[in-house]
């Protein structure tokens, strides 16, 4: 059995959004792999973020994917917005949209990788009809809105149904799509999720919750840690 390609995804949701750029830069120069980019509307979850403009800002900063998580309702009206602004990969909630299959194309139309999320109470048979159009399936291991949650233990069983319904998929079709996980991951647990069946791995307060200091190799430490639960 190959090694899995782990991705770490670090949310610049808990970055300081001051020095964001450099944010950016340092935790990608300390072996992070993706940006995780929290977009969220204060409609269809209970907190307002950032926009395209944002991404947009970013985009130059680094060559890293911008993995951008759509936390709004409707979404058609915003996924070419992102697109547009250097997102690489978009996810969005099937609570988020009136036809998911419609969505789905539409950000693959726009040249990105596509994903659906699913909340711990939201059942994952939303996937089972759309999977030739999905990249990514990101399970949140907490309640989507907020940084600094603790993981819900239940999402290590859910993992497991997801990583078994890819598994069948890739199976038949050849095709690879990525079970990314987001909310409470650390050090301490990251095995037990990756065991469970991610191979991708959103961190916030983790990783940006080091010592926020002059130092651009603070993260360096955090990210090492990581990847060492991961190895073990």
């Amino acid at each position: 059995m190959s090694t899995p390609n782990y991705l770490i995804a670090p949310s610049i949701l808990s970055a300081n959004f001051a020095k964001l750029g450099e944010e950016i830069s340092n935790v990608i120069a300390s072996g992070a792999d993706w940006i995780h980019f929290d977009v969220m509307d204060n409609h269809y979850v209970p907190n307002l973020t950032i926009g395209p403009l944002v991404c947009e800002a970013i985009r130059p900063v680094t060559q890293a994917v911008i993995d951008v998580h759509l936390m709004v309702k409707p979404v058609d009206r915003i996924i070419p917005d992102f697109a547009k602004a250097g997102a690489d990969v978009i996810t969005f909630h099937p609570e988020g949209s009136e036809h998911i299959d419609r969505s789905l194309s539409l950000i693959r139309e726009s040249g990105c990788k596509a994903g659906l999320v699913f909340n711990p109470g939201t059942s994952l048979d939303f996937m089972d009809h759309v999977m030739d159009k999905i990249d990514v399936v990101l399970l949140m291991s907490v309640n989507p809105g907020f940084g600094g949650q603790k993981f819900i233990p239940q999402t290590l069983v859910k993992l497991a149904d997801a990583r078994r319904r890819i598994d069948a998929y890739t199976a038949i079709s050849g095709r690879e799509i990525r079970l990314e996980v987001d909310g409470g991951v650390n050090a301490g647990n990251i095995a037990a999720i990756a065991k469970a069946g991610a191979d991708t791995f959103v961190a916030g307060s983790a990783v940006f919750g080091a010592a926020q200091e002059s130092d651009p190799h603070r993260y360096d430490s955090v990210i090492r840690s990581l990847r060492t639960a991961l190895a073990a």
